[in-house]
């Protein structure tokens, strides 16, 4: 069996997305319209992680502002011209596929960033991640009450993270 790789995601990759989405996050629901318009609105921050040929699981990221968290399961419409950071909207996989593959995830969307001349990743840890973000260098921010209200949507120890990418 071939090594887990993350691949650009297409659109005829979507069934797959929105079912990995439904089962990693039953809690936190969003349509395929929402997951469809940001591989449209950035499609080279949105990957899928193949394993043999099935996909295992797909990462999410696309330009946006440090420290305004977009909505969950809203449509963006578009992205900020004035963007200052490259945001994980989401990263999930399966369980059988875990290991090593986040990593590669935050690898691959690096230099991506950079190019685009975003020195900063910034992301929203659910589901008692924020250790696992913490070792990929990335620091819990301190929420204002502005901050804390949007995190509310995203569950009970939602956390807003970045990683200054001018330090790595």
């Amino acid at each position: 069996m071939s090594k887990p790789h993350w691949r650009p995601a297409h659109a005829s990759d979507l069934p797959a997305i929105s079912a990995i989405a439904a089962r990693i996050h039953p809690d936190l629901p969003e349509s395929p319209e929402v997951l469809a318009e940001k591989m449209r609105l950035y499609p080279d921050g949105c990957r899928v992680l193949v394993v043999g040929d099935e996909i295992a699981g797909y990462g999410l990221s696309h330009p946006w502002k440090q420290h305004r968290i977009p909505p969950l399961d809203g449509l963006l419409e578009r992205l900020p011209e004035d963007a200052d950071c490259l945001y994980i909207h989401d990263v999930a996989v399966l369980a059988e596929s875990r290991g090593g593959v986040l990593r590669a995830y935050i690898a691959d969307i690096e230099p991506l960033a950079r190019a685009s001349g975003l020195a900063t990743l910034a992301l929203v840890s659910v589901y008692a991640t924020q250790p696992l973000w913490q070792r990929l260098g990335f620091r819990p921010v301190t929420a204002d009450a502005d901050l804390r209200a949007k995190l509310a949507s995203y569950g009970e120890g939602a956390t807003y993270m970045l990683r200054d990418l001018a330090a790595t």
